[in-house]
């Protein structure tokens, strides 16, 4: 009789998170409750007032005397323990721990004051006294990259501390034989992640073995872990990295906790005890790390169709005082995907690394895609305006096909898998978007700020580490130090125990994605068993654990290379197990099944063993096990990418290892006199290959779309022009909040990678992408009728009022732009008292004049109107006035116009004599009209013009009434 094995698979289920629990009662296992070692004194770091000053002395004599102060740490302390951090750029780096000839942006450490407590630590801390020069800022990379900026690095001769200049294909002939050209300079802003734990360290040197020990709440990269190696002039066996089990959010950001790392461990081994330093949320705004403020100049080429020939950009990434590692990657993490879900062959590149009196930059969810895709979706919707396109019909026609797959790209990205059409079709589905465009129209002819805006990205994960070198040219790269890299792979343990209890190792940290949830039903579902028997072990030691410099929890790597390296774990150890039951049960390998806590024969149930009975065998008898098999059940398993290679000498290479695809369609209205922001509707359709847990999937869509939101609508690192920080508290640097984050409609695509173990791929990134610029292209949509393009990121409401009353007064003050003059003549072959007649008649005046909705008479010659006109892209709708005066029938009268609406104000008056000639008659008319408010930032030229078209369509239809009455009167 078969055992009963009713377990069911637990991949693709939505299993909730087992690490809630500890969670949820406070018994997390954070940096800050951590005392690993005895003695532990504390740190307070001295930092620098100004964005740009020459250090010409530090007095800390007074604070050496307070009471439990053992000590300082300063720039030349550090000029003398330890070197530059390596850095993958080819100009000279002298990037320390601690500022040591002047300071390069506000908050810069200075110096570190240690401490018996925190309290004492920061008391004396204000009494070290450090005397400055200040020099002059720059702020702005644009600005920074010119001749005769403020130099932040002397011995450079220019702020510009990488440049790449790449073409692939033929962009300068697309560019030529193109039907039409959109362009526009694009700003992202500088925001950060804001994790509810800031930077944590813990750090002990060790005299007599010469080595580190560094606890702190890093993610990784571990390629970090060679760096500070190289920093701190030790051997790399001598600095042990130890993660714990919990870290408070991360977002990437944690990855540049390393300088700080090395700082806390100079500190300790000049003052000869242990050292903890906890960093303040104000600390953290000002001197933690950020994304890249970017400035791109982007051009796109299309055929009349709207096939996109070609695309290149110019950009400026802001990385702030100083190059710190892995940068300059902001400007090519992107590089495989460049051109993002879209068919083009030709592009090109000009990326510019420009250092600024800023904080420094580093990963950031999301990693440049944000920078990447606002630019190339924002001119996808001004394509389609000028083409006459949806801008959903002009997005389908360039998306590369499921039949493509795995499809290259120019810049040498090969994305494994995806059905993009598919998933816009979903999308546009999900959120019935003819629907949604008739209540957009019906808004706007109400006169309310309604947009619709589309979002399509291609979500990298598992980067290549040999992407970096793409800052070097082809010739630098075949120089020793930079040749051959590239890798991505990851390590996975699973011991089981004597009594058949399994233990995973993990090298990935997690800040709240639920590895251990997953790795508990990917080894369940391998190993036949409850995942409840499973415990994972995600905390982390450079000393005990194997790794690689690619480990760690970044570039949402988990899905798609950890996911991999436990099934092929725990795949080997099933292997192993089920060679052990053959040989006992005298039966054929492929014969057997491991489920339900058994090992049984297919073709004979009773032929069976218990999972525990088994591993207990493999521990404790040798005679029990097949030859050439080990005692004991531990399995070390690496999964890697074949394809992460370096780049070739074309400048193309796989930057990513899995790509996933997000189509999000969002609906805002805006309030037309604050310019808050309110959701209507928001669809997100996501392809993630094979879902492993769609509850933990749900979870990170809504993360990332959090963070995307924080992007586009609150979140600014703001700085003035001296470089003085203005948002140093969470009163200035606002944050979405649960309220602000609307209700998602979700939608999945699966695609399965080919190359990944379980066809998984990452995707905690992906809405970070495409949020903001979905929002983006939402809110210009909502501003087209005031003719705003917008073309910068964040759309604060403050800075939405500017914008819009910025171009309101730029058209009120335009020399001659408000004031309209002209006259002309119109014969009608009719008589001169037909003519008038008809002219008279409300209902032809509302069928005649372009754009009238409504004219209702309130007293005789006086009415009430609605006018839909657009003049240029400004386009809405006017409540206003009409009345008839002057009247000399058959020969002259007036007609005065008032109109206001949200573009602006017109008010009009036109005089007409009518000339009676042999059998037509000659309609003569003089126009003076005055227009204000935006819809006059046309310029007067195109206010002439589209005004005497107006008329020109007015006399048509006339014509056109006059035909037909006589036609009526005939019949």
């Amino acid at each position: 009789m078969k055992p009963d094995v009713t377990l069911k698979k637990l991949v693709g289920q939505p299993v909730k998170r087992t690490e809630d629990r500890r969670l949820l009662m406070g018994r997390g296992t954070f940096i800050e409750d951590m005392n690993p070692v005895p003695f532990i004194h504390h740190a307070a770091v001295i930092r620098s007032p100004y964005a740009h000053a020459k250090i010409l002395s530090l007095d800390a004599e007074a604070a050496l005397s307070m009471p439990g102060v053992v000590g300082i740490l300063t720039g030349q302390d550090v000029l003398r323990m330890s070197k530059p951090f390596p850095v993958g750029i080819e100009t000279p780096n002298l990037y320390y721990s601690l500022a040591t000839d002047k300071v390069r942006y506000t908050g810069e450490p200075v110096a570190v004051i240690v401490a018996r407590t925190r309290y004492q630590a920061e008391d004396a801390a204000e009494l070290v006294m450090v005397d400055y020069d200040p020099l002059p800022a720059v702020v702005d990379a644009e600005k920074a990259a010119q001749p005769g900026a403020p130099l932040l690095h002397e011995y450079l001769g220019t702020n510009v501390v990488a440049n790449r200049v790449m073409k692939w294909g033929e962009p300068d002939r697309a560019f030529e034989e193109a039907d039409l050209v959109v362009s526009g300079r694009f700003v992202f802003p500088k925001y950060g992640s804001t994790p509810m734990e800031t930077f944590g360290i813990i750090s002990q040197w060790d005299p007599a073995h010469g080595e580190y020990t560094i606890w702190s709440n890093f993610h990784g990269p571990f390629s970090m872990h060679p760096v500070m190696a190289q920093a701190l002039k030790v051997a790399g066996n001598k600095l042990r990295f130890i993660a714990p089990r919990d870290i408070g959010g991360g977002f990437g950001i944690k990855s540049s906790i390393y300088p700080n790392m090395a700082m806390v461990a100079l500190a300790a081994r000049k003052c000869g005890v242990p050292v903890k330093w906890i960093e303040d949320r104000r600390e953290h705004l000002i001197n933690g790390s950020s994304g890249a403020d970017r400035i791109t100049y982007a051009e796109m080429a299309f055929k009349k169709d709207g096939t996109m020939t070609g695309y290149r950009n110019t950009w400026y990434d802001n990385v702030g005082g100083y190059v710190r590692a892995p940068e300059p990657a902001c400007s090519f993490r992107t590089h495989g995907n460049y051109v993002g879900p879209y068919r083009v062959k030709n592009t090109a590149l000009d990326a510019r690394v420009v250092v600024t009196n800023k904080s420094l930059t580093g990963p950031n969810r999301g990693y440049g895609c944000q920078q990447l895709y606002l630019p190339a979706e924002r001119l996808l919707d001004r394509a389609a305006e000028e083409l006459g396109l949806d801008p959903v019909e002009i997005r389908m026609k360039n998306l590369i096909s499921p039949e493509e797959m795995p499809y290259t790209t120019p810049t040498g990205g090969i994305y494994d898998s995806g059905d993009y059409p598919k998933a816009l079709k979903m999308a546009t589905e999900l959120i019935k978007y003819e629907d949604l465009i008739k209540e957009r129209d019906r808004a706007r002819s109400e006169g309310r700020l309604f947009g619709i805006g589309i979002a399509l990205a291609v979500d990298p994960s598992v980067s290549n580490m040999g992407y970096v070198t793409i800052a070097f040219d082809p010739h630098t790269r075949q120089k020793p130090t930079y040749k051959e890299k590239g890798a991505a792979n990851e390590t996975a343990q699973i011991r089981i125990d004597p009594l058949g209890k399994v233990t995973v190792l993990l090298n990935s940290v997690p800040q709240g994605q639920g590895h251990e949830t997953i790795t508990a039903q990917i080894v369940a579902d391998e190993l036949g068993i409850d995942p409840q028997e499973i415990n994972v072990i995600s905390e982390f030691d450079t000393h005990t654990r194997a790794w690689s410099i690619t480990a760690g929890s970044y570039s949402s790597r988990f899905a798609s290379v950890t996911s991999s390296a436990i099934a092929g774990a725990a795949k080997e150890m099933r292997r192993k197990i089920l060679e052990i039951a053959a040989f006992n049960l005298k039966a054929g390998l492929e014969d057997l099944e491991l489920a339900g806590g058994l090992i049984f024969a297919k073709s004979d149930p009773a032929k069976s063993i218990k999972f525990h009975h088994l591993t207990g065998l493999a521990h404790w008898n040798q005679n029990a096990l097949p030859p050439g098999v080990a005692p004991g059940l531990n399995v070390v398993h690496t999964f890697a990418f074949e394809r992460a290679l370096p780049p070739d000498n074309l400048d193309r290479v796989q930057s990513s290892q899995t790509y996933g695809f997000i189509a999000e369609i969002i609906a805002v209205e805006l309030d037309p006199e604050t310019y808050k922001l309110e959701f209507k509707k928001y669809v997100s359709v996501h392809d993630a290959g094979k879902v492993i847990n769609p509850l933990l999937l749900e979870g990170q869509v809504y993360g990332g779309a959090a963070h995307g939101i924080g992007g586009a609508l609150y979140e600014e690192m703001v700085y003035d022009e001296d470089g003085q920080y203005l948002a140093g508290t969470m009163m200035d640097y606002l944050c979405p909040t649960a309220l602000e984050i609307p209700e998602i409609i979700m939608g999945h695509v699966e695609t399965p990678s080919p190359w990944t173990v379980l066809g998984s791929k990452g995707a905690g990134e992906s809405s970070t992408m495409t949020a903001p610029v979905a929002i983006a292209n939402a809110v210009a949509d909502a501003l087209r009728p005031l003719g705003i393009y917008l073309q910068e990121l964040p759309v604060s409401p403050s800075k939405l009022w500017t914008l819009v009353n910025q171009a309101r007064s730029q058209g009120q003050q335009e020399d001659g732009g408000n004031i309209v003059k002209f006259d002309g003549t119109e014969i009608f072959p009719a008589p001169r008292e037909v003519v008038w007649t008809m002219m008279q008649d409300p209902a032809v005046l509302t069928a005649c004049i372009p754009g009238c909705e409504k004219l209702e008479p309130t007293e005789p010659g006086h009415y009430t109107a609605t006018l839909a006109i657009g003049i240029g892209a400004i386009k809405g709708r006017y409540q206003g006035k009409v009345q008839v005066s002057d009247q000399k029938p058959p020969e002259s009268y007036r007609l005065a116009i008032e109109g206001k609406g949200v573009p602006g104000w017109v008010k009009a008056a036109i005089d007409f004599d009518l000339v009676q000639v042999d059998d037509s008659t000659s309609v003569r008319y003089q126009v003076e009209a005055q227009v204000g408010g935006l819809v006059a930032s046309v310029g007067s030229r195109m206010l002439q013009g589209v005004a005497k078209m107006l008329f020109g369509d007015m006399f048509k239809n006339m014509q056109k009434q006059l035909a037909q009455r006589s036609q009526a009167n005939a019949g």
